[in-house]
């Protein structure tokens, strides 16, 4: 028998029946890194996916606060991945709305307005699904938390926040709606925050350096470059599809499942901390525990030009 091996980089989730409603609803725990958690105890947010409704074929997307007040609404086409459509809101703790964002086909794609907790506007910027070099968005206005504009039309300096629009984390001029000319930003605030100085040319990033919290100097031309498989995500479902073993009295049983399993991608491309997310049979687990353990080296990741520990996950679905 053949088996399928299904992989892609998800979040797992559970069905529940709602028996104050009439429809079934998909609920899911999550920390505010994204990570997933089994309980609503050791949850940040919760997401809750109801059926479409009436002669609709989008999914409806809530997700909220642990006070119980709405953290983001939308709708998707599919419940895994999440592919929006329309518009989505974003909405601060306090009940405030934090960002509009439009969709199409799973990509933003229009106007984005973000606003500060008082109520202000801070950005307005344009998504555009084309193949531009450079962002994926043009700044067109932009404020401080005063109303004070700083950008107008696409011309002026633009000043980047953290997710909250807290603190300071980046800042350069923008001309025509895009990067130009040297940026500088800080990449984060704890251990390991990361300083840097980039030039760009009509929203291209030509080059950048950045020094990490020792004092040691990198340079650049990508911010960010994910580790990969030797031959992608395709050698990687080739390297399991013929290595995996599945279990004898699983198969005989014809015993199914997805085993999800994060790990961490380490600067000399070995993967280490395996942790199981998902564990639908124990013999499937190890069995997918063993190949991933004895997987060829990656190329590792890379952030602002420095190698890094990259935390991956992989659902390795077993199908007869």
């Amino acid at each position: 028998m053949k088996i399928k091996l299904l992989i892609a980089l998800v979040c797992s989730q559970f069905f529940v029946q709602n028996s104050n409603a009439q429809n079934s609803e998909l609920i899911s725990y999550f920390k505010n890194s994204g990570t997933k958690v089994n309980h609503v105890d050791s949850a940040d947010y919760i997401r809750v996916i109801s059926m479409p409704e009436g002669m609709s074929t989008l999914y409806n997307v809530a997700e909220y606060y642990k006070n119980e007040k709405i953290k983001f609404s939308g709708k998707s086409s599919k419940v895994e991945p999440l592919t929006y459509e329309g518009t989505v809101v974003h909405y601060y703790p306090t009940g405030k709305r934090k960002e509009i964002i439009p969709y199409q086909n799973g990509k933003k794609n229009g106007d984005n307005y973000r606003y500060f907790e008082n109520g202000k506007i801070y950005l307005h910027a344009t998504y555009q699904q084309d193949e531009r070099p450079g962002m994926d968005y043009l700044i067109v206005d932009c404020m401080d938390s005063t109303g004070k504009v700083t950008v107008k039309e696409g011309v002026g300096h633009y000043i980047g926040y953290d997710g909250d629009l807290k603190r300071v984390m980046e800042q350069g001029d923008v001309k025509e709606g895009q990067r130009s000319g040297k940026w500088t930003g800080v990449t984060g605030f704890e251990k390991g925050a990361m300083s840097y100085t980039e030039d760009y040319d009509a929203g291209k990033l030509v080059s950048g350096n950045s020094t990490d919290d020792n004092g040691n100097n990198f340079t650049y031309t990508q911010r960010m470059v994910q580790p990969s498989f030797k031959g992608g995500l395709a050698g990687f479902g080739r390297y399991l599809g013929d290595g995996i073993r599945y279990p004898q009295w699983e198969r005989q049983q014809r015993i199914q499942g997805r085993v999800v399993i994060s790990f961490v991608v380490k600067p000399d491309g070995n993967l280490d901390d395996f942790k199981v997310i998902e564990n639908p049979n124990d013999r499937l687990t190890a069995e997918a525990l063993r190949i991933l353990k004895i997987s060829p080296k990656w190329q590792p990741g890379v952030f602002y030009g420095k190698v890094v520990r990259v935390s991956y996950t992989v659902p390795v679905a077993f199908r007869l």
